[in-house]
């Protein structure tokens, strides 16, 4: 995530807004967890897309241990919530899939990993 500025500790904007939001009512804190990016696959898939620029399907089936109907699902959610990118192509008669993370994808991931953090300071501060 060295892009992004997270693995070198940087703060992002919209870090005191996500920690307000960890310290209101329980009911609260969850309606704002971005439920895309939060299960396991989805993240996994996300997180490697933003440490690269594309990656091939199988390179990600790969990365994610996982079968490929479970990736195409996963895959297939994101980019619904347009946070990646399908791209189909062709080599020679070959079809290629590679996958890319959005504009959008990479804003979501940061404000999801700001408010990971804040829940993490709450708890440990407590």
């Amino acid at each position: 995530m060295a892009r992004g500025g997270a693995a070198a500790g940087h703060r992002r904007r919209g870090t005191g807004r996500a920690l307000e939001s960890v310290t209101g009512p329980r009911p609260q804190r969850a309606a704002l967890l971005d439920r895309v990016i939060h299960e396991r696959m989805r993240l996994g898939i996300v997180s490697a897309l933003a440490v690269s620029e594309t990656l091939t399907f199988n390179e990600l089936k790969r990365l994610m241990k996982t079968s490929d109907g479970n990736l195409s699902v996963h895959a297939r959610r994101l980019e619904e919530a347009h946070y990646v990118q399908c791209l189909k192509s062709f080599d020679g008669r070959v079809p290629r899939t590679r996958y890319r993370l959005t504009d959008t994808g990479r804003r979501a991931l940061e404000r999801y990993l700001d408010h990971m953090e804040a829940l993490i300071r709450t708890m440990r501060d407590r």
